[in-house]
């Protein structure tokens, strides 16, 4: 049995992502305080994989798990799960909505609930928190009054508060997790890459020829993302999701190219997608062409005569 941490404590979104996968719920689950315990547990062999936010659909990057992804951490992406997210308001049992004060949450569902906050709660004051559950759990114990929390129904319910609001978020959300660990796993077929790309000077088309390699070889390309390198102010590195594994005779030549030419890479991880069957028939139908082609190229070079023999 394998140990997977995860950003708890009990009643987190990534704990509720974590019971989506059956193989990591037949794993002994350990929720540790923040995404830098998670990791540091990873690293240290306290637990085998980690479970992290990396995204939302609505407020955009978890910054601190881009930041370490890049630059304070060799361990890679082993999956991405995809979790729909319901947010709900919730305080101690007899709250009224209208005695509420301050609201607790982690920075994402403050974000995905802003709109609603200013309209139902315009006086109260937002505090962030390590996480949801964590908010959840300050609400039960405190003996202050006025205090609610933005969460799940499934942390509501576990640490004994009452509902207030629900789908209370002011647009349809989607939070991304990723599982972190060693190694690559294998190729599915309809897999992604992620990688962070430092130029090597700042020019003008720098980020183009880097783009441009994918682009010649029609990689599809999921994600462009820019943050501060840590090197100075106005440098930056530029995170790329696109599809394909890195055991991908394409891929691996594109990186090779990028790396060799462009700038330096740093390589985040080959991992399955978390997405329908439509999008994996589509991945199957070019891997095919692929082959195809390669076959074909290779047929080819196979009649090519030696250097000097010119019948």
């Amino acid at each position: 049995m394998k140990r997977v941490g995860y950003l708890g404590p009990h009643g987190t979104f990534a704990e509720e992502a974590l019971k989506t996968q059956p193989d990591l719920v037949a794993d002994e689950a350990v929720p540790l305080r923040s995404v830098p315990h998670v990791i540091s547990a990873v690293e240290s062999g306290e637990v085998d994989l980690g479970l992290i936010p990396l995204e939302n659909s609505v407020e955009g990057a978890v910054t601190v798990t881009l930041d370490m992804l890049a630059f304070d951490t060799d361990l890679l992406i082993q999956r991405e799960i995809d979790l729909p997210v319901v947010l709900c308001l919730g305080a101690k049992p007899g709250t009224r909505l209208d005695q509420v004060e301050v609201v607790l949450s982690h920075p994402n569902p403050l974000g995905q609930s802003r709109m609603w906050l200013g309209r139902t709660l315009p006086e109260a004051m937002a505090r962030v928190t390590n996480s949801t559950a964590e908010a959840a759990q300050e609400v039960a114990k405190s003996k202050k009054a006025g205090l609610a929390v933005i969460t799940n129904l499934g942390a509501i319910e576990r640490y004994g508060l009452e509902v207030l609001a629900s789908e209370i978020e002011d647009h349809p959300s989607e939070t991304r997790f990723v599982v972190v660990g060693q190694g690559i796993p294998g190729r599915t077929g309809h897999d992604k890459t992620s990688v962070v790309c430092f130029q090597r000077e700042d020019r003008p088309g720098s980020l183009l020829a880097i783009l441009q390699e994918f682009a010649a070889r029609a990689i599809n390309l999921t994600k462009l993302e820019s943050r501060p390198a840590k090197r100075g102010l106005g440098e930056y590195c530029f995170f790329i999701d696109f599809e394909g594994h890195i055991a991908d005779e394409l891929v691996a030549d594109c990186l090779r190219n990028v790396a060799a030419k462009q700038a330096e890479v740093k390589f985040l991880g080959s991992y399955p997608v978390a997405g329908h069957e439509e999008a994996r028939k589509k991945r199957r139908a070019a891997t095919k062409a692929w082959r195809t082609a390669s076959a074909w190229v290779d047929d080819l070079r196979a009649q090519v005569r030696p250097t000097g023999d010119l019948t």
